[in-house]
């Protein structure tokens, strides 16, 4: 049966660690591939570097927590003024249309009383 590249693709991530893991038909087609023993390779580099990082320790530079926090607030008030100035926007909005709505009203009302004492032709 023959072995295709895709198919080892996942196999090789989760075996970088452990050669034995292959079956012999996947082993055979590794050992011939190039693209599938560089990939190979490009695991364990990363397990490598993965596993160096558990020992490494990283000591932030001075004034760094206080520059995030900094960030952090000026990125809270920027999303405050936003909600203030779309609820705004939104009061605006109900304020304008109740508006139009009232002057609909008050020239409905001027038109009825001024027809009130008069009668209004009728069509036809």
């Amino acid at each position: 049966m023959r072995v295709a590249c895709d198919d080892l693709t996942e196999q090789l991530a989760t075996v970088a660690s452990d050669d034995g893991a292959l079956d012999r038909g996947a082993r055979r087609h590794v050992d011939g591939c190039l693209r599938c023993q560089a990939d190979l390779v490009q695991h364990r580099r990363v397990l490598r570097a993965l596993r160096s990082l558990r020992t490494e320790v990283l000591e932030p530079s001075p004034g760094l927590v206080t520059e995030v926090l900094a960030h952090i607030e000026e990125g809270s008030e920027r999303h405050a003024i936003r909600s203030l100035l779309t609820g705004r926007r939104a009061a605006y909005i109900g304020g304008l249309a109740a508006a139009t709505a009232a002057a609909g009203a008050a020239g409905a009302i001027v038109l009825a009383t001024r027809t009130k004492g008069r009668r209004l032709p009728l069509a036809g």
